[in-house]
């Protein structure tokens, strides 16, 4: 018995020391890729033996070197966007290959995964896709990648700041656009509080961006309830692929028509290192810095508000004395002046003598309370000096002098308010680990902070935001599982109108200002004065104590109420939102092979905590549960003239019932590379 152990024992060791002298035995082939026309290298070409997924990336000098167990001969296979894939017999690993790559000759050979989560020409796909590669966005004529997505066919593109735009398809857009996905790396990088992605405070840099693939259509099915109206997919740059240090500089000038401010630089900085330690591991980081004086909100126009739908009207605050400037904050405050003199006149808490003047009325009366009438008499016609603001109201009132005027308090412009030192700054980090030749795991982080203004149902100044994305991940030919979490900070940001607000009623309150303007207006029509002079001094004696903009006073006063919450009287809303987020997929293709079949889920998990600033939240942190699910299939017909894909997703959220979202699409070959595509 001892021996046959001994012998098993011996026996497996001769096993594990045979497989690792065959395993160590590998063969290296290195080589550089030209562009056929010119001679000119060409970096990030994909290396992958024919028929496994060993592969590697040629560097910035056009060189690769890719390493395998597999002896000559064998096939290399070599793929780039813009180019025409080659392929290459290698019988001689000691060869130096001078691989000539001929550029593409046709249009849509671009490979793409938005579509239907599997790579496929873009010609391929069952519906429209646009892209931009690397070279696209290095030679974009924008201010920075972001803002030349506007220029690819169906998209709309509302801009709320220089660092803040919001990016929609099929005709529907707003800032902050609920109804459309965007992941950055398949992770949405929407704000969990806010629900939407804020601008580029958040997101790869310039020099990290690989490819942007944008849905223009409904993209539900696949990509859950928010692509309602369409889904942009951003990938950063692998660092096995994309390697160097690469440092860019954007500089400019604004503001040069001096229409709104004096002409401001404009700076943009970014930096990027990747790097393949070895065939196993790879980093890269990265950063980039915009600042710039944003462009200053104007719009004075007088606004006809509405809960519902708001217009613009005639009239400005010269005019009209219920003005409500388009981009003046703080005349939100109005108020009937009849309603006033009213209640300055018959409430207590206002008119400590009522109570008296109305049991010496009474007693005047024999016992019978006086009407309203008489009290308004009593005040309008005493001589007290201290009743002489009471007197006024109710000259007003009797005289008829108030009618059904309304007045609105004196605001403030946005640019008094509003924080236009716009700044955005990100970072970014990822380590790469690949555990066999075509499984890969890394880890990522995105870190974002900057001051913006977003335009929604108020301005919000945005200021000091910041919002993280850390995510793990496992990907291989045909599954990938991750994970990864979105934390919010608001930072000092705050909402324009709530400080303008908050700041009118800190230097005198809505009940003090409102009863000036109505006891003056109605003593100045009492002497006779005109309708447009007594609104004149009724205004200039309200506001004789205002803080005005550009001294000390008010930038203690606007620092002042911006630092205080919502709750508790001022105008910052403070949030630590985030986000928990789970998802796997699986293609079964090469197992059934009858169909192509793809199975995912996901679970996500928000946690909003905004301490009452923004969510009925007080108690403490509301938790919000959703999973989802899809299936897709798809089959080629009629010796590949014909494919169809069928895809469901099925969504449930905690607050709302389980919603299933069906797609069915077809690809009909009218001829090579042509296709018609149904849906």
């Amino acid at each position: 018995m001892r021996k046959l152990i001994f012998f098993l024992a011996a026996l497996s060791l001769l096993t594990i020391f045979f497989n690792a002298a065959k395993a160590q035995q590998t063969y290296s082939v290195n080589g550089t890729v030209k562009n056929s026309l010119n001679k000119e290298i060409v970096p990030a070409v994909s290396v992958v033996i024919k028929g496994t997924s060993i592969g590697t990336f040629t560097d910035e000098r056009g060189n690769f070197r890719i390493t395998s167990s597999q002896a000559p001969p064998f096939v290399l296979v070599f793929t780039s966007i813009g180019y025409e894939q080659r392929e290459v017999t290698v019988t001689n690993t000691s060869t130096h290959l001078e691989v000539s790559f001929d550029p593409a000759s046709s249009l849509g050979t671009e490979v793409v995964v938005s579509a239907s989560r599997v790579a496929e020409r873009i010609l391929e796909s069952p519906v429209s896709i646009e892209r931009m590669s690397a070279a696209n966005v290095r030679t974009s004529a924008a201010p920075n990648f972001y803002q030349s997505i506007a220029n690819l066919k169906g998209v709309d593109m509302t801009t709320s700041s220089i660092t803040f735009n919001t990016i929609s398809t099929r005709g529907f857009n707003g800032s902050g656009n609920l109804r459309f996905n965007q992941l950055v790396d398949g992770m949405d990088n929407q704000a969990p509080a806010l629900n939407f992605s804020v601008g580029i405070i958040l997101g790869p840099t310039e020099l990290d961006v690989d490819n942007v693939e944008l849905l223009q259509g409904a993209s539900s099915a696949l990509y859950g309830p928010g692509g309602m109206n369409g889904t942009l997919l951003m990938t950063s740059k692998n660092p096995f692929k994309y390697q160097g240090l690469s440092f860019q500089v954007k500089q400019g000038i604004m503001h040069t028509d001096h229409s709104q401010r004096g002409a401001a630089p404009y700076y943009d900085w970014a930096l990027r290192w990747g790097k393949k330690v070895s065939e196993k591991f790879a980093f890269k980081i990265g950063g980039q810095f915009i600042q710039a004086k944003d462009w200053q909100a104007q719009d004075y126009r007088n606004l006809n508000r509405n809960n519902v739908l708001s217009s613009v009207k005639d009239g400005t605050r010269a005019t009209d004395n219920n003005y409500d400037g388009i981009n003046v904050y703080g005349d939100e405050a109005s108020a009937s002046m009849a309603g006033i003199a009213q209640a300055g006149i018959f409430n207590p808490a206002s008119n400590p003598s009522l109570p008296g003047v109305i049991a010496a009325l009474t007693a005047a009366n024999g016992g019978t309370p006086p009407s309203q009438g008489q009290i308004l008499q009593f005040y309008a016609t005493s001589a007290n000096p201290a009743l002489a603001p009471l007197r006024a109201l109710a000259t007003g009132l009797t005289q008829g002098f108030y009618g059904n005027q309304v007045v609105s308090r004196t605001g403030y412009d946005e640019k008094d308010v509003v924080d236009y030192n716009s700044y955005s700054v990100r970072l970014n980090g990822g380590l790469y680990y690949k555990i066999t030749s075509d499984i890969e795991a890394s880890l990522v982080a995105y870190w974002g902070t900057g001051t913006t203004v977003y335009t929604g149902a108020d301005r919000y100044a945005l200021k000091n935001f910041k919002l993280g994305q850390y995510k793990a991940e496992i990907k291989g030919r045909n599954f990938f599982i991750r994970g990864y979490t979105t934390q919010e900070n608001s930072g000092d940001s705050y909402t324009a109108t709530t400080a303008a607000l908050a700041m009118n009623n800190a230097w005198t309150s809505n009940g003090t200002w409102f009863g000036t303007y109505s006891a003056t207006y109605a003593g100045a029509r009492a002497q006779g004065a005109p309708e447009a002079v007594a609104h004149g001094a009724a205004r200039q004696a309200a506001d004789a104590n205002r803080v005005l903009p550009g001294t000390a006073r008010f930038k203690q006063l606007l620092d002042s109420v911006t630092s205080v919450d919502i709750n508790n009287g001022g105008a910052k809303f403070a949030d630590k939102s985030s986000l928990y987020h789970v998802e796997g997929q699986y293609n079964f293709t090469e197992h059934i092979k009858v169909v192509e079949l793809i199975v995912g889920a996901n679970y996500r998990s928000y946690h909003l905590n905004s301490n009452g600033t923004i969510f009925v939240d007080t108690t403490g942190t509301i938790k919000i549960d959703e999973y989802g699910g899809y299936v897709q299939v798809a089959k080629k017909l009629f010796n590949d003239v014909l494919k169809i894909t069928a895809s469901g997703r099925y969504d449930k959220s905690k607050n709302f019932d389980g919603r299933f979202t069906p797609r069915v699409t077809a690809l009909v070959q009218v001829a090579k590379d042509n296709n018609l595509r149904l849906s």
